[in-house]
């Protein structure tokens, strides 16, 4: 990574205003479900902690829309970080203004505030100018260890940054570090595993990795659309009929670059899209009317299987069924499964946030994966090739 770091710069007695992603999943009663992204953050800020920096951190939690939610605000989340660093967490009433400014200037070093639900302003996601002077107003020094929320410009992520110098954590570094070494420089063979629903969605990403992969198995919903591009029966399965052509192509582009991409050989098909459906496996190219493909089948993982047995670095992005009805995870789970053991054969796995990292989590095989990016979009972006505005803005080395 060519951006400079916390480690680059002199944070002691210095007030660092820390972008965070605590954006955590919470149930009805204001519980945190899985705090994956709070601990991710714990090494910058017990490093800025540690060299006498106050930390002002600050997040967006959810949809608010620009308007102050009750169930959206941040105190469950300074909760669970006051457990988590064993010290005190003080929160803020808003996320600027003059209180907060007061609050934040007083804080001594080894001192944390969290700051209020960000979105809670609609200047946030508009990258209004006022409102990123007013955060900026709030440290002496920026540090962008969202990665999550890297390829949106916002107030917090790009904004600040017009205001004060600017540096990656830990987080960023690292999320930078193995997505980039994945793309510029894998160890080669290299394989890439893409579902999720849309075949719009993974586009970009698939006309990269064409250029750059030897190894690409496609599974989820957008294979539904590849494998109608190859003129095979479907059923009543969901596909992109404007994007047929595209995928024709990408096929392709594919066969004439020589690299191996497979599609699902066999299907789990149900009579209906519910959890408790009749479902039963077949032959990609015979389902019946009134069937549809929810998840790929046992040859398919079979052949997946030995497909990235040779593998030295593998990217995953996408889930490859419909993983939240247990009848047809399957794919996704044999999947984890595999990559688990191509890991512990020493290839590099690195799985691309989103419904992925969340299948991977839930499975609690997180340890067993080389890297489990944080940021679904940004990691999909970034596989893209695009820049991210939140890396961007922060100083290059020098």
């Amino acid at each position: 990574m060519n951006k400079q770091t916390i480690r680059d710069i002199d944070v002691a007695g210095k007030r660092v205003l820390l972008r965070v992603d605590f954006n955590v999943p919470l149930d009805a009663e204001q519980h945190i479900t899985d705090d994956t992204r709070i601990t991710a953050a714990l090494p910058t800020i017990e490093y800025l902690l540690s060299k006498g920096a106050a930390v002002v951190l600050m997040s967006h939690l959810g949809r608010p829309d620009g308007k102050a939610v009750e169930k959206l605000r941040m105190a469950p989340v300074a909760r669970r970080l006051s457990e988590l660093l064993h010290r005190p967490v003080q929160t803020a009433t808003d996320s600027v203004g003059p209180e907060v400014e007061a609050q934040a200037r007083a804080l001594q070093p080894g001192q944390v505030l969290l700051l209020e639900n960000l979105r809670f302003h609609k200047e946030e996601e508009k990258n209004n100018q006022d409102f990123a002077r007013q955060l900026a107003a709030l440290g002496d020094l920026y540090v962008n260890d969202a990665f999550g929320t890297a390829h949106r410009a916002h107030a917090s992520t790009e904004g600040a940054t017009h205001y004060l110098p600017g540096v990656a954590g830990f987080l960023m570094e690292k999320e930078i570090n193995f997505l980039g070494s994945a793309l510029e420089n894998p160890q080669r063979p290299f394989a890439a595993i893409v579902g999720g629903a849309k075949v719009s969605d993974k586009i970009a990403v698939l006309e990269r990795l064409i250029s750059i992969a030897d190894i690409i198995l496609i599974g989820g919903g957008m294979a539904n659309t590849f494998l109608k591009a190859e003129g095979k029966e479907i059923g009543d399965s969901l596909y992109e009929e404007s994007k047929v052509g595209e995928a024709g192509e990408l096929l392709k582009k594919a066969q004439q670059r020589g690299i191996t991409l497979q599609l699902p050989g066999d299907v789990v098909i149900a009579d209906r899209f519910a959890a408790d459906a009749d479902h039963k496996v077949v032959a990609s190219d015979k389902v019946p009317a009134g069937w549809r493909i929810l998840d790929i089948g046992p040859a398919t993982v079979k052949s997946f299987r030995a497909a990235l047995e040779p593998a030295r670095t593998i990217v995953w992005n996408g889930t490859l069924g419909v993983a939240e009805m247990p009848a047809f995870a399957k794919g996704t789970k044999a999947v984890i499964e595999i990559l688990a053991e191509r890991t512990k054969a020493g290839a590099t796995t690195i799985i691309g946030g989103g419904d992925s990292a969340a299948a991977v989590e839930q499975a609690q095989a997180g340890d067993q994966m080389t890297h489990v990016s944080t940021g679904g979009g940004a990691s999909l972006e970034f596989l893209e090739g695009r820049t991210l505005p939140g890396v961007a803005a922060l100083q290059d080395k020098k």
